[in-house]
């Protein structure tokens, strides 16, 4: 049994990384955090926000100090005052404003999910390498200290012959039929919007899987409201992934192999901690910790520093996180879409007078819509 564990990678700044010049698009909540983190805790500097809306760019601008508002997308991503642009629209702008803005020039980090389908990423996978610049999915996870210590524990081999691994994430997310959420156009639903975290991860640990088999329910409006995904990896190892916007689920993981099995604490993508037990009953646990100060929206700045640090190394993708893993992620949740969707199975409604805020969002104005109901 373990009695220590590997040490873990911190994308801490001051490590040679460039400062660079940051334009956002999408003056939402997300974005706002983002800015924060950046910076407090890291070199680099938000200088420029674009949006559809003059005046929401102007607010969101004069709230973070920054330099200047774009009253577009096409002003800000061919601004020559920014190096790189942060990506947090509804997830069906991301592949357009994403292309746009490689073709001017610019790095670009999207917020997940990085497209609303597989053929999406690939696309941008290639004008990234052609354009020599680089493309991150602003999947922070992988950029928290807790999962370099886990992909080495599953690397070295210290758990054994890993054969299963599972992880969930669910909010109860209740808003009216024309939210985001609840809007197949832009790219609404479980899978995509919370399902890409455990689904990364099972990939992380397993790789692509080499079958899935999805089961869940869909919303009045025709999105998957959950969903569960059971999927078969290389050597028979087998995951179970679960998601829903219906219920708070306790947003855990594990990693089981033949030595020793890991619990990740929830939520299991964010800065967290985990223990270790060793396969036999009464065996001695190793509990890890986060070194670091850190702690919640604070840690998205790990993600920036990263960029910064592979774009001046000539990278175009993140070797922690690379462009094959998210298209192979892509296309799991774009398989288990198409799977729950074609079942038709409808899901319970809910009604919005019983509904808490949404993770960073304020309570709807409407009391008494229901968004559940069946198609």
């Amino acid at each position: 049994m373990l009695s220590t564990l590997p040490d873990a990678q911190i994308h801490l700044p001051g490590a040679g990384e460039p400062s660079l010049r940051w334009g956002v698009v999408g003056p939402g909540w997300i974005t706002g955090e983002f800015v924060r983190a950046v910076h407090a805790h890291s070199a680099q500097r938000v200088v420029a926000v674009g949006s559809r809306s003059p005046e929401r760019a102007r607010a969101f601008a004069d709230a973070h100090r920054l330099d200047r508002a774009h009253g577009s997308v096409e002003a800000l991503v061919t601004d020559p005052g920014i190096d790189v642009v942060y990506i947090a629209t509804p997830h069906s702008e991301h592949a357009a404003i994403g292309l746009a803005a490689i073709a001017a020039g610019k790095h670009v980090l999207i917020e997940k999910p990085i497209t609303v389908t597989a053929a999406e990423a690939r696309e941008l996978s290639a004008a990234a390498q052609s354009a020599g610049v680089i493309v991150m999915e602003a999947m922070w996870t992988r950029y928290l200290p807790q999962t370099s210590v886990l992909r080495d524990l599953v690397a070295n081999g210290d758990l054994g012959d890993v054969r299963s691994a599972s992880a969930d994430h669910g909010q109860r997310i209740v808003r009216p039929a024309d939210h985001r959420m609840y809007d197949p156009a832009l790219g609404g639903g479980a899978l995509l919007d919370l399902g890409v975290y455990p689904a990364q991860f099972l990939q992380m640990v397993l790789g692509a899987p080499t079958s899935i088999e999805a089961r869940g329910t869909v919303t009045g409006t025709g999105v998957d409201a959950n969903a569960v995904v059971v999927s078969t990896h290389a050597g028979g190892a087998v995951s179970t992934l679960y998601t829903s916007m219906l219920e708070r689920t306790p947003t855990t993981a594990t990693i089981a192999g033949t030595s020793a099995f890991v619990q990740v604490e929830g939520p299991f993508y964010n800065p967290t901690s985990f223990t270790v037990h060793g396969a036999a009953h009464g065996s001695p646990t190793v509990r890890w910790q986060d070194p670091t100060m850190l702690r919640g929206f604070a840690a998205l700045s790990y993600e920036a520093t990263a960029l910064a640090r592979y774009s001046g190394e000539g990278r175009t993708e993140s070797p922690v996180h690379t462009h094959a893993e998210t298209i192979a992620v892509m296309e799991m949740l774009e398989a288990a879409r198409v799977q729950v969707l074609a079942a038709g199975v409808a899901a319970p409604a809910q009604d919005l007078a019983d509904a808490p805020p949404a993770h960073g969002e304020t309570r709807p104005a409407a009391t008494a819509a229901i968004v559940g109901s069946a198609r």
